[in-house]
């Protein structure tokens, strides 16, 4: 049986960040990953937006590790010339009713110290080239967009050439804690390794693997609930110089059908919101309808036949419908009798934009345990 330092459960964007962030300061680790490639699942299926970190609760992980990963990931971009763009976001309220959340959210924005946010009117909106049917405005100048295949390139090319070993096809069917580690058992050919430490990063499957380990996602609230967000494109040309967000859904569910541009210029609408029982990503052609209202509420000159399906994601969120929103869980399970084995549990938006920052995270917690 073969002896690592460290395993990495899950190859999205924030497994192989960790891979990448360790890579320089430990040896012996390696990634398993159950697809044939890394980001299959929600790490390519997203808006591809950098957060400023407005939305969430001040304090939590979300906040601090999307303030600090967006930061951390345009120094990346800039160096390693990874194709981003900074274009700014509105988030806007379409009448009186919105303003006061409009303006909740802009105090919670102050507190959470999100740089160079400011409120809009609706003649500094129009001078700005953006054209809703809106009131107010929050404008965040630093958010913007960035290609999530690149970056995940990017972390894996880095983490190879510092040799750790990145195994795609491996799916972890067992994790067995013994006195110096773990023993983790691989499907295919039945292979196993000792590991010093396993960092759970399986997105979507995160609450399984952590039973495997032993422990049970319902006493301790890791059971995941699948949101699974549909997008549509839009055929035709239409000019949008930044992003723009409706007020978000109660209890930050999801951010709303938002407008967002890809690197091609490209315009897309969503995501929407369901929760599923089963991983899905077939988008339902008869959302058209749906999409196009939501979307003219503030967009009113849209021609409905330009609706196209896209592509659809599965959040992996802690909280269920009619929930209140669950920080994330970014924790060594030292306390439940599983030293060495740290859990990422419900890393969901802004979980690209943190990544950079919850890699140096969990390199601390992992380095610790090496020492």
């Amino acid at each position: 049986m073969d002896e690592v330092n460290v395993t990495i459960i899950g190859a999205g964007v924030v497994g192989l960040a960790i891979a990448a962030e360790l890579s320089t300061k430990a040896s012996d680790i390696v990634v398993l990953e159950q697809h044939d490639s890394f980001g299959r699942e929600t790490s390519s299926r997203n808006s591809e937006v950098i957060h400023s970190g407005i939305y969430y609760p001040t304090g939590s992980l979300k906040t601090k590790c999307c303030i600090e990963g967006a930061m951390l990931l345009y120094q990346l971009c800039e160096r390693q010339a990874i194709p981003h763009k900074k274009l700014g976001k509105c988030i806007v309220a379409k009448d009186q009713s919105e303003l006061g959340t409009l303006e909740s959210l802009f105090n919670n924005g102050q507190r959470n110290g999100v740089s160079g946010i400011r409120m809009l009117g609706k003649n500094e909106l129009s001078a700005m080239g953006v054209h809703v049917q809106a009131i107010a405005a929050i404008y965040l100048p630093d958010t913007g967009i960035i290609d999530s295949h690149s970056l995940m390139k990017h972390f894996n090319h880095f983490a190879e050439e510092h040799d750790v070993t990145v195994a795609f096809n491996s799916k972890v069917i067992s994790v067995s804690p013994l006195s110096q580690g773990y023993q983790v058992r691989i499907e295919q050919d039945d292979y196993t390794l000792l590991s010093r430490i396993v960092v759970n990063t399986a997105g979507l499957s995160s609450d399984a693997i952590a039973s495997l380990a032993g422990l049970d996602p319902i006493k301790k609230s890791y059971q995941l609930h699948y949101c699974k967000g549909s997008y549509f494109s839009y055929a035709k040309r239409y000019p949008l110089p930044t992003l723009i967000y409706p007020v978000p859904e109660h209890a930050l569910t999801g951010l709303g059908v938002h407008a967002t541009i890809d690197l091609g210029g490209r315009l897309r609408f969503g995501p929407d919101t369901e929760y599923v029982d089963a991983i899905d990503y077939h988008v339902d052609e008869s959302k058209r309808d749906a999409f196009f209202s939501s979307a003219s509420r503030l967009f009113p000159d849209l021609d409905k036949d330009a609706f196209m399906p896209d592509m659809a994601g599965v959040r992996p969120k802690l909280s269920g419908p009619g929930e209140g929103v669950r920080d994330f869980v970014i924790v060594d399970e030292e306390a439940n009798c599983l030293p060495g084995f740290i859990d990422l549990i419900g890393i969901e938006s802004p979980g690209l934009t943190a990544s950079p920052a919850i890699a140096k995270m969990v390199a601390d917690m992992a380095l610790k345990r090496l020492a």
